[in-house]
């Protein structure tokens, strides 16, 4: 019976990596001093009697480091994109030109870069709390292979493959917090 106990390693990994792609999504909609599409993800505009995403309306693009454009396809989406873009507490004025909304990327300023070094850390700080659950879900998995009769040896070696996949993707969630807070503080 002790052979046929498995610890679901797979599925504890996936969900560390979740937490993982979660924390790169929200930094993702952190706006820096540079522009980049990424940043639009999160708005969603009211089109066809559905959410939609921006980038599912029009062509958006970087021609240059402190702009964003935006091609919408349809000249009717172009004033809901428009009023989305205000409303998504981005900052950002957007320019209408034809079908063209442009979106100038203001300098950020060392008060604001800073609060946003503190979001990223609070992102960052999620992001932990969710993998320390995921390996506390893994350990409590131990535990009850153990009571069901799993060897003291499997036992250690299991915690300690669970605890390896921890230290594994809390030190990724520190690196991209680094890089972020990078990102942010460049002038």
């Amino acid at each position: 019976m002790a052979d046929e106990i498995e610890i679901d390693v797979d599925g504890i990994e996936r969900r560390m990596d979740g937490a993982l792609s979660a924390l790169k999504h929200e930094f993702a909609s952190l706006r820096t001093g540079r522009a980049a599409t990424s940043m639009l993800d999160p708005i969603q505009v009211d089109a066809y009697g559905q959410m939609t995403p921006i980038n599912q309306l029009g062509t958006v693009n970087v021609p240059e480091p402190r702009m964003v454009t935006i091609n919408v396809w349809d000249k009717g989406m172009i004033n809901k994109v428009e009023k989305a873009i205000r409303e998504s507490g981005l900052g950002i004025n957007p320019q209408t030109n034809g079908p063209i909304i442009m979106l100038p990327i203001p300098e950020l300023n060392e008060e604001r870069r800073r609060e946003l070094t503190k979001v990223a850390a609070q992102y960052a700080e999620s992001a932990r709390v969710a993998i320390r659950n995921v390996r506390r879900d893994g350990m409590d998995q131990v535990k009850k292979a153990k009571a069901a009769g799993m060897s003291e040896d499997d036992q250690k070696l299991w915690e300690g493959e669970v605890q390896e996949l921890t230290n594994t993707h809390i030190a990724a969630v520190d690196k991209a917090l680094e890089s972020k807070q990078a990102e942010i503080m460049q002038v």
